[in-house]
């Protein structure tokens, strides 16, 4: 104890504090790496070489055509535009040229870029290899970045978040589509109980989500403006929680938390499924057939690079009508004759 005493008293303590941190950190992962992004590679690998890995796109399918929907709604036409985590082309596969001349398609595997369905013949397209936390593109240089159903599995989002906008030229646009909230809480819920049950404590076999009302702070702090965020809820009916999780790795959706536990105990995950269809279960009304529901919460985000061409809202105190006297608008703009908008 004298001895450790002395070494602390003697040592300068600037320095000794900065040893301690390094002896600390050298072989622990930083705050911001929640996910193993090698085993994520590797799992997306798997589900595309698999002959049937179509048949579990479903979702993904019917989240490009929405997103896809809202990129319809830009009446403009970008000339360079990156599909980021295309996917299977779930919406790139929508793209006119009406809309886009050309067309960077990215994903961290190759295998599923090898099958990722193209847009019409008339626009220009390529195919690279990339991830989403390191882009490679130059600042200033894309009018418009589409990202489906991927940035779920970035390790620092707001990092991501700031090189996508690095890499848009002023007044381009952000367009995602990403699994926040409460996305497959009944089969956590099921899983910690059954794992409490079972093992006695808790492992993280479901991913986190980001939490709805934190994507908006993150993409102000990066610098986007004009957001608009909006929420949909897909909720999908499979026979038992066994074709859920088969369905997820079929998709290479299945579990890449950095501390996920290598297996799951099979008396572990049949009192999972029970406890799936005992607190969740349900009847189908159309085919009085039993069967448990799996919520996809789905947050829907655009963001614009700040030019001044944008429209800006007025100062504070310039407006001209009370919101009490809402109810006699017509009269009031009838006396005053214009109002500023």
């Amino acid at each position: 104890m004298n001895i450790l005493r002395k070494l602390v008293t003697n040592a300068k303590p600037k320095l000794f504090i900065r040893k301690l941190v390094t002896l600390k950190t050298a072989n622990e992962p930083t705050p911001m790496t929640v996910f193993d992004r090698k085993a994520k590679i590797i799992q997306k690998q798997r589900a595309a070489i698999a002959e049937d890995s179509s048949v579990y796109e479903y979702i993904k399918e019917e989240v490009g055509y929405r997103l896809s929907d809202r990129l319809f709604d830009i009446k403009r036409q970008f000339n360079l535009v990156v599909d980021l985590g295309c996917g299977y082309g779930h919406v790139s596969k929508h793209i006119s040229i009406d809309n886009v001349k050309e067309l960077i398609m990215c994903d961290i595997c190759q295998e599923i870029l090898n099958k990722a369905k193209n847009p019409e013949p008339e626009v220009k397209v390529s195919k690279i290899v990339v991830d989403e936390e390191k882009l490679p593109f130059e600042n200033d240089s894309i009018d418009l970045i589409i990202s489906c159903l991927n940035l779920h599995w970035v390790n620092n989002l707001p990092s991501t978040f700031l090189q996508i906008k690095n890499s848009l030229k002023n007044d381009g646009v952000f367009l995602g589509a990403m699994l926040a909230g409460d996305t497959l809480f009944e089969l956590r819920s099921s899983l910690q109980l059954a794992g409490i049950e079972r093992d006695g404590g808790i492992a993280p076999r479901i991913s986190p989500f980001v939490r709805l009302r934190d994507v908006g702070a993150l993409m102000q702090s990066a610098g986007f403006s004009m957001l608009t965020l909006d929420t949909d809820e897909l909720i999908i009916r499979y026979p038992s929680m066994l074709e859920l999780m088969w369905d997820l790795k079929g998709m290479g959706e299945n579990n890449a938390v950095l501390q996920r536990p290598l297996r799951l105990n099979k008396n572990t995950m049949f009192s999972a499924a029970a406890i799936y269809e005992k607190l969740y279960g349900n009847n189908d009304e159309d085919s009085d057939t039993k069967g448990i529901p799996a919520t996809f919460q789905v947050l829907y985000m655009i963001g614009w690079k700040p030019d001044p061409s944008q429209p800006k809202p007025l100062s504070r105190g310039s407006g001209q009508i009370s919101i009490k006297d809402i109810g006699e608008l017509d009269k009031i703009v009838k006396n005053l004759g214009k109002i500023e908008t």
